[in-house]
């Protein structure tokens, strides 16, 4: 039950957020085969793009990006559902903990096999009525260019399965009352309340996202394209923002009609000829109101801070509270800054000729400057970590009593 209802929540979210994207106008009823698709790049897997356009053309497309909100509501769900015959356990065994994992894994990968055999279509790509579509009707089938997308089913069974395992392993890590093998007890003091606290940072900044979100859509419209990002994508815009609060810098560019599926801001610093860079400079160019993502940062820190050192025994020092803090930022930003790459591209090319345009060729990138991104991150977490332990020091927590010592 626990995979199936996760598999469930993730097809339902999925459907709603290309519903309010349009993707229900597909030709072809492709509308189903685009939702599955979506799950199982939301799970790791991947879904490989081809062209067909005769012996004249030739098609290209490429696409990498997670739909983070529809990982997110999988996420929750089944390791919701993983842990709930355990919270009442206080050890088992590493044997009862990996049989009860395996028997998920089973279910998990039967489920991945269902979803990934039928994630495959193809489309006819109208050439419009000027001098591509007078070609077109020229060479007839010959140069009538044709996409599609399929399923990599090997490839989506590993990485699937990849996917549930860090599922599993970070339900452990964050939940107090999961039991672990007894030799794994000594560490559950440092890694728990670091890990609880930077699964609750991040989604107290999709809270914030979909609050304001939500704002967005009842005052200045567009509600139908903000419900489509806040479906499907919200996670992958707040965690960006996010890191580049920190600091962090990203390289990004987009070119042809593609459109940012987030704020115009974001759109209006990457539409240039070259590859541009994302940061709190370049964004405060257009809007000096980016700034606050600076003290929103401070402020949510803070509190993760105070909320993993009030978790924590009462005899950790102020310095274990800054590292296990900076270690586990700069796990997290890792984390962030791997799974929120984007990168697409696609093109239609004639007897070898470049890419034609008309709306007809696009390119999107995303990436971060990571070893930047981990360094502040690190940084704040010290800090951070420090300031938590200072508000944390007379909060009553588990272990004895003990003065504060650097």
């Amino acid at each position: 039950m626990t995979v199936l209802a996760g598999v469930a929540v993730m097809v339902v979210v999925a459907a709603l957020g290309l519903w309010a994207a349009g993707a229900t106008d597909l030709p072809e009823g492709a509308f189903p085969r685009v939702v599955l698709a979506t799950v199982v790049a939301a799970v790791g897997g991947s879904v490989e793009f081809a062209g067909n356009a005769g012996a004249l053309a030739e098609t290209q497309a490429n696409l990498t990006v997670l739909p983070l909100s529809v990982a997110l509501a999988g996420v929750l769900v089944i390791a919701a559902g993983f842990l709930r015959p355990l919270r009442h356990r206080a050890v088992a065994g590493a044997p009862e903990l990996a049989g009860w994992a395996a028997r998920i894994a089973v279910v998990w990968f039967l489920a991945l096999i269902a979803l990934s055999l039928p994630a495959r279509q193809t489309f006819d790509i109208s050439l419009g009525e000027d001098g591509l579509g007078d070609i077109g009707d020229l060479f007839g089938d010959v140069a009538s260019p044709r996409v599609g997308f399929e399923a990599d089913v090997p490839v989506t069974l590993f990485f699937g399965l990849l996917w549930l395992a860090g599922v599993l392993v970070l339900a452990l890590l964050v939940s107090r009352k999961a039991p672990l093998p007894a030799r794994l007890l000594r560490f559950q003091e440092s890694v728990r309340p670091a890990a609880f606290a930077m699964v609750v940072l991040l989604l107290a900044y999709v809270v914030l996202g979909l609050v304001i979100a939500l704002v967005v859509a009842a005052t200045r419209g567009y509600a139908v394209e903000t419900f489509a990002l806040i479906l499907l994508g919200l996670p992958n815009l707040v965690w960006l923002t996010f890191t580049v609060g920190l600091g962090a810098s990203w390289e990004g560019r987009v070119d042809g009609p593609f459109g940012l599926p987030m704020p115009r801001l974001l759109d209006l610093v990457m539409r240039t000829p070259d590859i541009s860079r994302l940061d709190l400079r370049t964004l405060a160019e257009h809007d000096g109101r980016v700034w606050w993502l600076v003290v929103v940062n401070a402020v949510l820190l803070l509190a993760a801070a105070f909320l993993m050192a009030a978790r924590s025994p009462a005899r950790t020092r102020l310095w274990q509270h800054a590292l296990h803090m900076a270690v586990a930022l700069a796990l997290t930003v890792l984390a962030v800054c791997l799974v929120g790459k984007i990168s697409a591209h696609y093109g239609l090319s004639f007897l070898g000729i470049g890419d034609l345009g008309g709306g007809l060729s696009g390119d999107l990138l995303l990436r971060p400057r990571l070893w930047t991104a981990l360094g502040f991150a690190a940084l704040w977490g010290l800090v951070a970590g420090f300031l938590g332990g200072l508000l944390a020091w007379r909060v009553h927590r588990r272990g004895e009593v003990a003065s504060t010592r650097l």
